[in-house]
């Protein structure tokens, strides 16, 4: 097998990704303090076609160098907003009829693997904190938590790889 050359890859160009369809997905970031996790997140956004990631308290915005880093330019292409408080946010996403759902370890949550999403509806996914996870409030105002399911010794996985398995999974759900 040949590798492929990036020329050959057939990728959208910034603007048409801007104008591409995108998957009724919003990522929110909730106190994500890695510069590296956020761009991480910017960059699978972009790769599946996520709608927009919102950046909630101490998250970083871009431009930020250190964003870029990971990101690679997807930061340009992915819509994004800040709000300094993630219960903003979140009542935003609700009034725009999105379902609301933390990825956290909860009473009740419903595992990745069990997930049915509705191609007819709009979802929103909340990340939190590399070591506090996603605020008790925020939890608390959401539609329902999801769990990535664990085998091993370890009791969480790191942010960004948790937003890749989690968009990577709504988008072979929602897309066509």
């Amino acid at each position: 097998m040949r590798k492929r050359k990036i020329t050959e890859l057939n990728r959208l160009t910034p603007n048409e990704f801007k104008e591409s369809r995108k998957i009724p997905l919003i990522v929110v970031l909730d106190q994500v303090r890695s510069l590296h996790n956020v761009g991480s997140v910017f960059r699978t956004s972009d790769a599946f076609r996520v709608e927009a990631i919102y950046l909630c308290g101490i998250t970083a915005t871009p431009p930020h160098p250190e964003i870029h880093k990971t990101a690679l330019g997807a930061e340009d292409t992915v819509d994004w907003i800040y709000f300094k408080d993630t219960l903003e946010a979140v009542d935003r996403l609700k009034t725009a009829g999105y379902i609301v759902c933390s990825i956290e370890q909860a009473e009740g949550s419903v595992m990745l693997d069990r997930l049915t999403l509705d191609k007819d509806k709009k979802y929103a996914v909340i990340l939190g904190n590399e070591v506090k996870g996603v605020q008790q409030e925020v939890v608390d105002n959401c539609d329902q938590c999801i769990e990535i399911p664990q085998y091993g010794t370890k009791h969480s996985l790191n942010v960004s790889v948790t937003a890749g398995i989690v968009i990577w999974d709504f988008f072979k759900q929602l897309s066509d």
